[in-house]
Parts: structure tokens; C-alpha cells; sequence
């Protein structure tokens, strides 16, 4: 099957570009470079087209005769949708429009036009307290990001209902793992304390650490998508992609200690505008569209990132 990937060159795009050449697929990526880069892409055989979602040639130059596209590419962060929201609404929100728009025009001369997997977030839910997330609970979204993922799902979800497209929205939760980029402004948790352990910096906890994640590991996320690929996977509803666990900050540090066999400084900082206390997903509905994958635990995982983390130095 031949695959368009947007964002491909970046942490989730490029794990996921190589599982799926290793799945013996054809993989096309279209990634403007604002966040990815082409080194993360080393060595896998795909067609990689530098170019934005955001350009209607650009989409028509790389979706005619794919099979299925895994739209990644967007502006991430809650703290930098604050800065800016208006960027995050034009990359995630008007973005994830284009993509559907140059799908549907592609399959116009097709009996099927290609399936679509669109990447929302489980900072949709926001505001609301009930753990774990349900998909049926009202998102309340509490930063420019979170409506602009609750857009990108919502416009996929559409579509699919006014143009009979098969459309799979997925709702992310805290991913890690090898390639996701630490040493900057809007960084992930997870690779910062990671990078901050290794250099031997106190780890930077916005409030008390006891806020929790539902960290899911980045070949859990590639193995699910891999499948919906496989299987063409459908829904007219959203689906939390996270496996019910439920992780305090403190928790990844002592983790993580314990892996690197050092005790861990940490340096509490501010808490920040849009974060959320918690966040754990609910998992019916994973499990009913994709029984059969497990995910990597949570230790094997911080493992797998430091590991690639100290191979860099």
C-alpha cells in the first residue's frame, strides 16, 4: 500500500515511517520542516516532498493514487498556541481542512478515495474532571491547542459523514520515546527530564509533580496505526489512542533515577497556563476497533528513550 504521511519527518511521523516501510509499505512524506527534520528520516526508504499542508499544490503533488493518509502535521504545544494562537489555528484547524479537501479531490476519478487518520489530542477533554476520559464526555478545551485539535478531529469526523470518506480520528496522550526533540522552549516532559537527567541539570517540574499523564510509548502509537492502515479502520466517532495508565511527574522521576542509577534534582517551577492536573485515558473503545495490540510498558519504554538519548553523545 502506498502511505502519505504529513509531518513524517517529525518524532511520531518519522517512528512511524519506518514501521510502516518495515511493513513492507510505500511511504510518501510531506513535511515543511518547522518542527521535523529529514535526519530523523536517515536511512528509511521513503519519497520525502518538503511542503506545507497549508498549500493546496503541495497536498495535490503527493495524495493522488495513496492509499491512506496519516495526518501528524501540526503546531504543537499548549504553552506556544498561547504565544501565538492564531498559528495553531491556521496549521491545525484550517491545516486538517486542506488535507480533506485534497483527498476528496483526489478520489473524485476513484471508486474509494483514500482513507484518512487524523492525530487530535487528549487536550480536548481540558476542563473536565472525570477520570478516566471517556470519548462520550464533553471536550472543554482550555488553550488555543486543545480547539484547534477539537477542530482537526471535528473536520475529519465531517467529512466523513458529508462525503462518505472512511476517516479515523485518534486522541494522543503524552507520547514518548525515541527522536522527540528536548533542549528547547516547548519541549515534551519526557524528553526534558530525560535530557536534563543526562546532563546532570535539575529536571524542570512546572508545580508539585503530582499531576498525572497517561504516557504512551511511540511503538505503541506506530502499532495501532499500523493496523488501522492495514485493516483500512474506521470510526464516526473519536478515539483516545492511550492505555489507561496513569503516571504522576514524580513518578517519571524516580523512574527515571532508578534507570540511570542517579538520584534526580529537581527544580519546581511555575505551573503553566493550559496544563491540565490529570489526564488518563478510558479504553473501551481502542479495544473494541483494535483488540489485538498491547502496549509497550511504560518502564520499557523511558528505557528505550534514554538508550537513545545516550547514543547521541
Amino acid at each position: 500500500m502506498r502511505v502519505l504521511i504529513t509531518g513524517g519527518a517529525g518524532f511520531i511521523g518519522a517512528n512511524l515511517s519506518k514501521a510502516l516501510v518495515e511493513q513492507g509499505h510505500e511511504v510518501v512524506v510531506l513535511d515543511d520542516l518547522s518542527t521535523g527534520s529529514k535526519d530523523n528520516l536517515a536511512g528509511v526508504p521513503v519519497r520525502f516532498v518538503e511542503g506545507t499542508i497549508l498549500s493546496a499544490s503541495d497536498l495535490d503533488g503527493v495524495v493522488d493514487g495513496v492509499d491512506s493518509v496519516v495526518h501528524l502535521a501540526a503546531r504543537p504545544s499548549v504553552p506556544r498556541s498561547i504565544q501565538d494562537p492564531m498559528a495553531s489555528h491556521l496549521a491545525n484547524a484550517t491545516g486538517t481542512a486542506e488535507v480533506l479537501e485534497a483527498v476528496r479531490r483526489a478520489g473524485a476519478n476513484r471508486e474509494r478515495p483514500a482513507q484518512v487518520i487524523v492525530a487530535s489530542s487528549s487536550s480536548v477533554y481540558g476542563a473536565n474532571p472525570t477520570l478516566p476520559k471517556s470519548e462520550d464526555l464533553a471536550p472543554r478545551p482550555v488553550s488555543p491547542y486543545a480547539a484547534s485539535k477539537l477542530a482537526t478531529e471535528s473536520y475529519a469526523l465531517a467529512w466523513g459523514a458529508s462525503f462518505g470518506m472512511d476517516v479515523l480520528a485518534v486522541r494522543f496522550f503524552n507520547v514518548f520515546g525515541p527522536l522527540q526533540a528536548a533542549g528547547h522552549a516547548y519541549a515534551a516532559v519526557v524528553p526534558a527530564f530525560v535530557d536534563a537527567a543526562l546532563a546532570g541539570r535539575p529536571l524542570p517540574v512546572h508545580g508539585d509533580g503530582t499531576q498525572s499523564r497517561d504516557f504512551t510509548y511511540v511503538g505503541s502509537v506506530c502499532a495501532v496505526l499500523g493496523d488501522a492502515i492495514a485493516r483500512r479502520v474506521s470510526d464516526p466517532e473519536p478515539m483516545n489512542l492511550a492505555f489507561g495508565s496513569r503516571v504522576t511527574l514524580l513518578e517519571v522521576i524516580a523512574e527515571l533515577g532508578a534507570i540511570i542509577g542517579d538520584d534526580l534534582e529537581v527544580e519546581h517551577q511555575p505551573t503553566r497556563a493550559g496544563d491540565v492536573p490529570h489526564s488518563q485515558a478510558d479504553t473501551t473503545r481502542l479495544r473494541s476497533l483494535f483488540p489485538g495490540v498491547e502496549p509497550v510498558p511504560f518502564t520499557t519504554g523511558l528505557t528505550a528513550t534514554v538508550d537513545w538519548f545516550r547514543s547521541r553523545d
